[in-house]
């Protein structure tokens, strides 16, 4: 899909003028952009307690709204997604919105439990935190502001988010767009807030506020490790390397394909997708045959090491960590090639292929940079072990222990069983595209927000609760 260059130019001047002189200023009533914290969280904190006000069945109205004005834009937020932050596809953008506009759980998610006996009734039910302070990324910055708002406000909170700078515009377009889309609906304005220049000394100023109830970092290790220093409640869904094992007993045809698709798909920004192949190696030189036929180019071992130059940068002053040998550089990722098109990333080494080329393939061993640090692009590379013991040993140890995601073909349930048992991830998923961890062909709810480091697993609305139980003695027990 062709990126509409005029549509995107008018969306971004049109946020410039609103947040400029007096008609920005009084628009701010209404659409939760504010010029700075303060004012934004204060925005929040009233909203909040006007949204105690309403039904769970008026707070799923709301939700619809946002739903319907997700779904509706899908394609203007994915345009203006790929257009300022450079990465990604639009047409996988698309789907991703879509997604977290249909399948992110909202007000049936809140189940109350209840006890009762001969001491009277108990009753469990889950309660709004108050505002959340949401920090977003620029790889999912429009899914994840739909996924998380609405299972936030679904949950009766109001919410700040800090969006990644580098997608400013996006990001405050679509906060705008469902404050009206609220508002229309009936409900209070500013349910959404934000800051017209995100930064991160914006971010670190919400997250010491005193009316945020909560945080929610959706990112790299450093935020993560930020909010969980907060000392308050917090939810850190951080980075993930999802390896995907192969074994002797797949359907190899099915697997090259699925892992080309969950590779490439967005150009690989989502955490779950696959980062890396570990094969058996009687299997390893036709599963690369197959993934060729599938949108793979197979590059050779000159090629790949040229590559490593372009699209990871060496680590000044640092060697790997036991290294006994001659000294090796630590690389980390060249942060200019995260989600671009395979296309583009093999121009870099003078490699011209057509479009239908969706990821690069290589072999490597099993200590490369390319297999140990999450790229975040269409480079997949193919690691061979003599059988699936050395397989899961080897998928343990590159994950990192993240216990993010983690992908696996075989029609042989011990292994599978094995393999889950050892890596211990959030998401595992068997015989499929990795995407399909998250609703995409699989059964599930969605999510752009997975909390691995904190526990919560891929989060709904219950997640942005806090649990509240209220005893009546000696009463509502009829039997």
């Amino acid at each position: 899909m062709v990126v509409d260059q005029a549509l995107i130019a008018k969306i971004t001047a049109e946020i410039v003028a609103s947040l400029q002189g007096g008609e920005g200023n009084a628009k701010q009533v209404q659409d939760g952009i504010f010029d700075t914290v303060d004012e934004a969280v204060a925005a929040a904190r009233k909203a909040y307690k006007e949204l105690k006000q309403f039904s769970r069945m008026e707070r799923e109205k709301f939700v619809q709204a946002i739903r319907d004005a997700a779904y509706a834009n899908a394609a203007t937020m994915a345009e203006m997604a790929v257009w300022e932050s450079g990465m990604g596809r639009v047409s996988d953008k698309i789907l991703k919105n879509q997604l977290a506009a249909m399948k992110s759980p909202g007000t049936e998610d809140l189940k109350p439990v209840a006890w009762t006996g001969d001491d009277g009734l108990t009753l469990l039910e889950m309660g709004p935190y108050g505002v959340i302070g949401s920090i977003t990324p620029t790889t999912n910055p429009t899914e994840t502001i739909i996924c998380n708002g609405i299972g936030m406000i679904a949950a009766g909170n109001a919410i700040f988010f800090s969006p990644h700078p580098t997608a400013k515009n996006t990001s405050l377009w679509t906060i705008r767009l469902f404050n009206e889309a609220v508002v229309k609906a009936g409900g209070p304005a500013n349910l959404m807030t934000s800051v017209a220049n995100p930064s991160i000394e914006a971010a670190n100023a919400m997250m010491k506020h005193p009316d945020i109830n909560m945080l929610v970092a959706t990112g790299g290790p450093g935020v993560v490790k930020a909010v969980l220093s907060s000392g308050k409640k917090a939810i850190g869904a951080g980075a993930g390397n999802p390896p995907v094992v192969v074994d002797e007993t797949a359907d190899i045809p099915k697997a090259a394909k699925d892992i080309v698709n969950g590779c490439s798909f967005d150009n690989n920004l989502p955490c779950i997708a696959e980062k890396e192949v570990i094969a058996v190696g009687s299997i390893a030189d036709q599963l690369m045959m197959y993934m060729q036929r599938n949108g793979a180019y197979l590059i050779n071992e000159e090629q790949r090491e040229a590559l490593k130059e372009v699209i990871m940068t060496a680590k000044e002053g640092k060697i790997a960590e036991g290294c006994t040998g001659p000294a090796k550089k630590v690389y980390g990722i060249n942060k200019d090639y995260v989600g671009k098109s395979a296309q583009y990333i093999l121009d870099k080494i003078g490699i011209s292929v057509p479009d239908t080329i969706k990821v690069v393939l290589c072999e490597a061993p099993a200590d490369h940079p390319f297999v140990v640090e999450e790229l975040m692009m269409p480079v997949l590379p193919v690691v061979s072990v003599k059988d699936i013991d050395a397989a899961i040993e080897l998928a343990v140890k590159v994950e990192h222990g993240n216990r993010h995601t983690a992908i696996m073909h075989s029609k042989n349930v011990d292994n599978l069983t094995r393999m889950a048992r050892a890596i211990e991830t959030t998401i595992f998923v068997k015989n499929a595209p990795s995407y399909a961890g998250i609703g995409v062909g699989g059964e599930g709810y969605t999510t752009f927000t997975i909390a691995g480091p904190t526990g919560e697993g891929l989060t709904s609305a219950k997640s942005f609760t806090r649990q509240r139980r209220c005893v009546l003695v000696e009463g509502f027990s009829i039997v």
